[in-house]
């Protein structure tokens, strides 16, 4: 382990230039060695020095710097309550800035629908999980709260610790913020890379690289140069479809994924789209679709859909659910557990209802494939006449209105003849 060299300085005493410069040439560059020192890439040791790495002290005044170390000095974490709360207040930064529109579909995926997906793919003990597309790793966290029980034995939790989390994050930022986010969640060396997954050729991708779950959130935008699609035996330029690819290589023969898509992915018309629907459905079982409502990913401004599959063999019967809700949702009314209650209560059996269907993908257009989901179970919407019918029958009223006016002014003008003996 690298050592200080404080010269004696009490460092508690250090304010103005002192403070930045200490912090600037000593401190930080201290902290990077840490990854060159450690004993192995898999310590926590490693990954302080891979943070310090990225990071740069932005804090131009070091007065102003000593006011923010004396208040994080005042912070504790030797309790297991102390330590929950700052992966909350972590957690929940994490969330704004996905409020706020600032990189919300790369970095925060909402914590209730991560949930939900975990638990209907249901990973367990000794399953290797991994994500792609790291971002703020908010699947690997809640994978492994999902795992963490209380009655672990010593082997299980050294497995949860070591050999469970796996990923791969291309952004310096989202690659800091993921990594402090699974320390902080009690997962103390993350198997995390600082990659570009989609560098890699499809090609070299052998069986000891495949894992048995993935659970990811490819991000929704983009499109990737043509050296990179030249990885990939679908050549396209977007993002998301050369994810899909890698997750469908990368999946262990029996393995499972859940994967958040663009739903455009579903129907589009490109001969790629048309392919990797075509691969999918023959490679793996796609079980379930989950159908997500506008306004679920904050400032996306996309629609999405969830791909449950697993890998192995051919589709057969794909069951949709569609998540529809009695409210939009938005910053001030967001996606909830509760909301999605009903659709892994309905999952497990693949029940239908006026939300959920099955469609036979033996039947599906074979030149397409197309898999939009279009609910059977809606209303049918009422046929609207050609305006010609509508103004022929208005003149047909108004006809027997005319008529009927004449018989009654008749009648009253009878009526007052025999009043008057006539």
């Amino acid at each position: 382990m690298p050592k200080l060299d404080n010269g004696n300085i009490d460092h508690h005493a250090l304010t103005g230039d002192d403070l930045l410069d200490f912090v600037n040439n000593q401190l930080f560059p201290y902290l990077k060695e840490f990854k060159t020192k450690a004993a192995s890439v898999d310590t926590i040791e490693y990954k302080i020095g891979e943070i310090f790495s990225e990071l740069k002290n932005r804090i131009q005044s070091g007065y102003n710097l000593r006011e923010v170390i004396t208040l994080v000095d005042e912070l504790h974490f030797r309790t297991h309550q102390e330590k929950h709360e700052m992966s909350h207040l972590y957690e929940s930064k994490i969330k704004n800035m996905g409020n706020a529109g600032r990189n919300g579909g790369e970095y925060y995926t909402p914590r209730p629908l991560i949930k939900t997906i975990v638990k209907v793919v249901s990973p367990k003990i000794g399953d290797t999980i991994y994500d792609g597309a790291v971002g703020s790793a908010g699947f690997l966290v809640e994978a492994f709260e999902y795992l963490n029980k209380k009655d672990l034995s010593t082997s299980d939790t050294e497995t949860l610790q070591k050999n469970t989390f796996y990923g791969k994050e291309k952004k310096s930022l989202a690659y800091i913020i993921g990594i402090m986010n699974m320390v902080l969640h009690g997962i103390e060396a993350p198997n995390i890379i600082h990659a570009n997954t989609l560098a890699e050729n499809l090609s070299d991708i052998q069986e000891k690289d495949r894992f048995d779950v993935i659970l990811a959130n490819p991000p929704f935008g983009g499109k990737e140069r043509a050296e990179v699609q030249q990885n990939f035996p679908i050549k396209t330029g977007e993002t998301a479809s050369l994810f899909l690819q890698h997750f469908i290589k990368i999946l262990k023969a029996g393995g499972k994924a859940g994967v958040v898509i663009k739903n455009t992915f579903l129907s589009n018309t490109d001969n790629a789209s048309i392919a990797l629907r075509k691969e999918l459905l023959s490679s793996c079982n796609l079980h379930t679709v989950l159908d997500l409502p506008g306004g679920t990913f904050t400032g996306a401004g996309v629609k999405t859909v969830v791909l449950f599959f697993s890998k192995g063999e051919s589709t057969q019967k794909t069951w949709f659910y569609q998540l529809n809700l009695d409210r939009n949702l938005g910053k001030t009314n967001p996606l909830n557990e509760q909301d999605l209650a009903e659709f892994i209560e309905f999952q497990k059996t693949q029940k239908s209802s006026e939300n959920a269907w099955t469609v036979d993908i033996t039947k599906l257009e074979q030149n397409t494939f197309d898999l939009s989901a279009k609910n059977p179970n809606t209303p049918a919407a009422p046929t609207l006449r050609h305006s010609q019918e509508i103004l022929s029958e208005m003149k047909i009223l108004d006809k027997q209105s005319s008529k009927l006016m004449e018989n009654l002014q008749w009648i009253i003008e009878d009526s007052g003849e025999l009043k008057n003996g006539k």
